[in-house]
């Protein structure tokens, strides 16, 4: 109570009653109690209407008014003052009605004591003010939700709507009161929030919700908050709720949703192409890196953010980085090919295109570069480059080695057949014919070997093991080689098989060698090694002359004195040295390069200036068992077959007659196609075989011997020539030739291809 002392306003008409009363009163020693005594309601409402009690002590059944109408008067008239009710001990019921209807406490007449009155007077004080205090609680919280948006209302457990307020627009409290959620949305929203609520009443642990509510029609979302509401004794009785509107919001965060969406995709974009780029700002500072330039520079993309670009991806500063940087500032954009360094120090050519990247106000603030990779692109149009200038050198060797041969041909025959016409010469003579003859044969072999570089000569191809090919050189090489030079090999048991020429493969490995041992002047190291490589769609890819398959590759390495870089595009020309004048011809390389196209294989090169040069020789591998060539037996005379020889040099059909006839045979000799035809008419019985030019005045060869067949299609012939091209040997192939012999032929050769034919 309000400090000790306290106004009661006492109305009660039995005088006994209120002394008793007055008795009690005066028993209390803990307040003071200014008593005023009235008999009847209407003095009681007079006084209200004056002055202001602490509490009224009101028995219901007075002289001018019974009942509980009694009580309902007094409270409208003094509904701030707390009300004790006075009944009999047959009244209780009576009591327990006023009680409803807003009295604090009940006294039963006959049972009172001095503390029990005090403690009724007490706890109805107190009530009074905290029913006051509420009800300025609850002023205040209307006040309050009258301008939120917020949404409250209780539900009891069968969630029915007991108290509404501030309901979304367009509902009204009296369409809710009463009802359930069935009753007022949608059945799939009204489910939504029955099993929300029916939780909270299960488990007694209020929630918060995101939902969706559509209402006339409307869908809006709310953040709905539901407690469970207890009574006294805490059972749960219902549930207090309270939603608010967050459609706007949601509408918010759907678009920042979308748009971060999009970013995302964006950005995926960016990381899904192989292109490197990079954002830099003005200070070359780079702010954003993606996937495809951490792949192509090794560098990820916490390594790169902050870092200078020009120092993370250029060895040094270049004038060329400064004028790209600032044409891009200055002009907006440049495009161009930069060589850059890897995490790995590799050096990497890119096709890079820079853009300036400005804000809103036009104001530049950083540069976008996109860096392709074209490493690989500039190595494959470098091989092109190559194969198309050595294709147009080739073409220009073959031009040239036609007439080549028809100058040595004679020559070579010249030296052959004037130690024949002249047996008593003095030695001095028959050494400078020997002399003639050596270098004759010299200039033919360098003559092939311009052939082998342009067009790859055919030879006899057998399926062979390179082991023992290389095993034989190897043991050449020890025997002729410095000491000072070490001869190593490296051949695994289980060595594919290749078709060639073993002949030819035996140059190319003696070629190699010989530019090894001469990269070693100082002596060092010479290794031949050989392995089985299947070679697959993206090695390949990356070597124009490749094909997928297997293959066999031999290395010859040295560690000698290495190739400069400028060089090693020009190594396989023709005639291109680095030796001394005298000590080299330069169709080494170039010979090995046609005898391997011809093969259907490829040459790659490394080189280093200072730690050597290592080749690779790759041969498409076969299968099947080596094919076991019979040693070159010496040349049989003849039986007196005859031989018709055509060929429009005199000097050959001189050597050619006399070189046959010594080794028993007979010979007729026609200069042109016409002769060679009426000739072969006239004696086709007696000739055993044709050895046939087929470069001719007047009828050329091939047409010669399309006509020879008519006459004979059993006629055993040999073509000769100092230069076939692909075409003319698949139509000397094509018109049944048994064999070929090429310009400058020797004496053994000519003996053997006769014996062949004619075996």
């Amino acid at each position: 109570m309000a400090g000790k002392h306290i106004k009661v306003l006492l109305v009660e008409d039995n005088p006994g009653d209120v002394f008793l009363l007055q008795e009690f009163l005066k028993e209390v020693t803990t307040v003071v109690v200014d008593l005023m005594r009235v008999e009847r309601l209407s003095e009681a409402l007079n006084y209200l209407g004056k002055e202001i009690f602490d509490v009224i002590l009101l028995d219901l059944s007075l002289p001018d008014s019974q009942g509980l109408e009694t009580f309902v008067i007094a409270h409208v008239q003094a509904k701030a003052t707390p009300i004790i009710v006075l009944t009999g001990i047959d009244d209780e019921t009576l009591a327990i009605s006023a009680m409803q209807q807003g009295a604090q406490d009940y006294l039963v007449k006959g049972q009172v004591t001095g503390d029990l009155l005090v403690r009724s007077m007490r706890y109805a004080i107190e009530r009074q003010r905290a029913d006051d205090a509420l009800g300025h609680s609850e002023e205040r919280f209307r006040v309050a939700l009258k301008n939120s948006p917020i949404f409250v209302y209780n539900q009891d457990r069968e969630l029915r709507y007991t108290w509404v307020y501030n309901p979304p627009d367009g509902v009204t409290v009296e369409e809710i009161l009463g009802k359930q959620d069935l009753d007022i949305i949608p059945v799939e929203d009204a489910q939504c929030l029955i099993a929300i609520k029916r939780r909270v009443l299960t488990t007694g642990i209020g929630t918060r919700e995101e939902v969706s509510i559509t209402i006339k029609n409307t869908t809006r979302y709310y953040d709905l908050t539901v407690e469970p509401l207890r009574n006294e004794s805490q059972e749960v009785v219902g549930v207090t709720c309270a939603s608010i509107d967050i459609s706007e919001r949601q509408a918010a965060l759907r678009d920042r949703k979308l748009a971060e969406e999009k970013i995302r995709e964006q950005a995926a974009l960016l990381d899904v192409t192989t292109d490197a780029i990079c954002v830099r700002d003005l200070n070359n500072q780079i702010i954003f890196w993606n996937k495809g330039a951490e792949t192509l520079y090794g560098w990820q993309a916490t390594e790169a953010w902050g870092k200078n670009a020009s120092e993370l991806l250029y060895d040094e500063p270049s004038p060329e980085i400064e004028a790209a940087l600032f044409q891009a500032i200055s002009k907006g954009k440049w495009q161009g090919e930069l060589t850059k360094l890897t995490k790995m120090n590799k050096e990497i050519l890119v096709a890079s295109r820079w853009s300036l990247v400005c804000d809103e106000q036009g104001k530049p603030k950083s540069i976008l570069t996109v860096d392709t990779d074209i490493t690989e692109k500039k190595h494959l149009e470098a091989q092109l480059f190559r194969a198309q200038r050595l294709e147009s050198i080739g073409t220009l060797a073959s031009g040239i080695a036609h007439d080549l041969n028809n100058i040595l041909t004679p020559i070579l025959a010249g030296a052959q057949l004037l130690p024949l016409k002249f047996p008593d010469a003095d030695q001095r003579t028959l050494h400078l014919l020997e002399i003639l003859e050596i270098n004759a044969k010299r200039g033919a072999d360098l003559v092939k070997q311009v052939l082998s570089f342009a067009r790859g000569v055919e030879g006899k191809r057998i399926t062979l093991q390179l082991k023992h090919l290389i095993m034989e050189v190897a043991k050449i090489l020890k025997e002729t080689f410095p000491k000072s030079i070490e001869i190593s090999t490296d051949i695994p048991h289980d060595l594919w098989m290749v078709s060639g020429d073993s002949t030819q493969l035996h140059q190319v490995l003696m070629n190699l060698c010989v530019n090894a041992r001469d990269a070693m002047p100082n002596g060092g190291t010479l290794s031949i090694s050989a392995e089985n490589l299947l070679i697959d769609e993206n090695y390949a890819r990356m070597n124009l002359e490749a094909k997928e398959g297997p293959y066999i590759v031999v290395t010859v390495s040295d560690s000698g004195v290495g190739i400069p870089k400028e060089m090693l595009d020009r190594i396989f020309e023709p005639f291109f040295t680095t030796k001394d004048v005298g000590q080299g011809t330069g169709l080494g390389l170039s010979t090995v390069l046609g005898i391997i196209k011809s093969h259907g294989g490829f040459v790659n090169v490394y080189s280093e200036p200072g730690s050597g040069t290592s080749f690779k020789v790759y041969l498409p591998a076969v299968g099947g068992m080596e094919t076991l060539s019979p040693e070159d037996l010496p040349p049989q005379k003849g039986h007196g077959e005859l031989i018709l020889v055509v060929d429009d040099e005199a000097a050959i059909q001189e050597i050619t007659r006399t070189s046959l006839e010594d080794h028993n045979y007979k010979i007729l000799v026609a200069s042109d196609g016409i002769e060679a035809i009426a000739l072969y008419a006239q004696n086709k019985d007696k000739i055993s075989a044709v050895l046939m030019d087929i470069m001719l005045p007047s009828l050329d060869g091939l047409t010669a011997i399309r006509t020879l067949r008519k006459i004979n299609p059993q006629v055993r012939i040999i073509a000769s020539s100092g230069l076939m091209s692909d075409n003319k040997l698949s139509a000397v192939a094509a018109i049944g030739v048994n064999t070929f012999l090429s310009k400058p032929y020797t004496v053994n050769e000519l003996l053997l291809s006769l014996q062949k034919v004619l075996s």
